[in-house]
């Protein structure tokens, strides 16, 4: 079993982490396959399908302009609270489109379910790319209609469903882990895709959780929301929250132990490795941001509160000028200790510790001595942290975000052409 410590907890959990894919935990089947909404041969439609009804909560974007998918989710899971599958295309967002829009989600909604054999609102929809767009429901009523005869359990299918939901991402998403529950194996999978238009408040950013824990959908509705905040919402691209943010989870309870709730004595090692799958998933977006050379993380000690900290770590990994000088490899950690200050959080201007790295540059507010050689070979990793301890509580966060760079301005100058 591989030891996980999260960056912000003092407690070590043992899981196995594995190399797994959404159709993993027992139960669940998926593919993906080209339908033509994109010009190129790449998958644009695919399905994760659980075999029987699984318990299943999701988290949405705040943005006030929600996708048509999103309120056909919503209505799926207001329901019963079970689903039986989720129908993700990309290519289209299917967002700001009007009633017709809204109509065309129903629609894939229920031609999926007829194909299924299942009542409609067992069907979920997710959609990601383009924005005001109306769908070419003729290539996606085409995909759905190919897409059940290639469903799997095995990794092949996965694979297919992974890179099916992917726009502007380099690289499709995936982790994977297994807990020990009531001393049966119990496993936790994510795929997820989102490159740019990253600023998640539940980018564009769809992800999708599958497990075959046995939990009721309160207490997993419950933890997903807890788990966003510590990962989804602690990561940064752009800036940009998108109109279809939407993190799905679905438990078929095939593991056949006890109910998971909060009470349960392996509570807390399920919601680790729960967590485990979601953060390996929001860095990878980050990572592989529009454009995008290294990933940014910021950790967050001695904050006011848990709140404050998180607050201050977004602040740092969303700033224009500390992305662009890790880009640059420059050591301007005064762009650091400028976006605390406008965090709106409170600070003690004579107590901030600032280390880039290996490498301390502020000590209790006052520069510190440091080789730039030595600071300039660190910043031109893949991975650049920043450790920042206010003294002023106990309040920790951790944040993740990537460099800015010119192919970012690139890519998205050319977004729809």
């Amino acid at each position: 079993m591989e030891k996980y410590k999260h960056a912000t907890m003092t407690m070590e959990r043992q899981f196995e982490i594995i190399d797994g894919s959404i159709t993993a935990p027992q139960g669940f089947r998926a593919s993906g396959l080209h339908c033509g909404l994109k010009r190129s041969t790449r998958n644009d439609i695919g399905a994760i399908v659980c075999d029987v009804p699984a318990a299943a909560a999701a988290v949405y974007t705040t943005n006030a302009f929600q996708a048509a998918p999103l309120t056909v989710t919503r209505a799926s899971l207001a329901a019963e609270g079970k689903l039986r599958a989720v129908l993700v295309n990309s290519g289209n967002a299917n967002a700001c489109t009007g009633k017709q829009g809204e109509a065309d989600a129903y629609r894939m909604r229920s031609a999926f379910a007829e194909q299924l054999g299942v009542a409609p609102h067992y069907v979920a929809v997710a959609s990601t790319g383009v924005i005001g767009e109306p769908l070419k429901m003729d290539c996606i009523e085409r995909g759905i209609a190919e897409l059940p005869a290639v469903l799997t359990a095995a990794g092949e299918g996965a694979e297919q469903f992974a890179h099916a939901i992917l726009t502007t991402d380099l690289v499709k998403k995936e982790a994977c882990a297994v807990v020990i529950i009531d001393g049966k194996p119990v496993t936790i999978a994510g795929a997820a895709k989102g490159s740019g238009m990253i600023h998640p408040n539940m980018a564009t950013m769809l992800g999708f959780v599958t497990t075959d824990a046995v939990i009721e959908q309160e207490a997993l509705a419950a933890l997903l929301k807890r788990t966003t905040d510590a990962t989804f919402n602690m990561i940064t691209v752009d800036g940009d929250t998108s109109t279809n943010d939407m993190l799905l989870a679905m438990a078929s309870g095939l593991a056949g132990h006890e109910a998971l709730q909060e009470s349960h004595s392996d509570w807390t090692a399920f919601a680790e490795a729960f967590q485990y799958v979601c953060e390996q998933l929001a860095k990878a977006i980050a990572r592989d941001g529009e454009g995008a050379t290294k990933l940014i993380e910021v950790r967050i000690a001695g904050a006011a509160s848990n709140e404050a900290a998180s607050a201050i770590a977004k602040s740092i990994v969303g700033s224009s000028l500390v992305k662009s000088a890790v880009f640059g490899a420059d050591a301007n950690w005064g762009r650091v200790i400028a976006a605390i200050g406008y965090s709106g959080e409170p600070v003690n201007v004579d107590t901030v510790d600032i280390q880039v790295g290996p490498i301390k540059v502020l000590n209790q507010s006052t520069p510190v001595a440091f080789n730039e050689e030595e600071a300039l070979a660190y910043l031109k990793g893949d991975t650049v942290v920043f450790y920042v301890n206010l003294h002023m509580g106990a309040g920790t966060a951790t944040a993740w975000g990537c460099d800015l760079t010119y192919d970012y301005v690139r890519i998205n100058a050319a977004y729809r052409t």
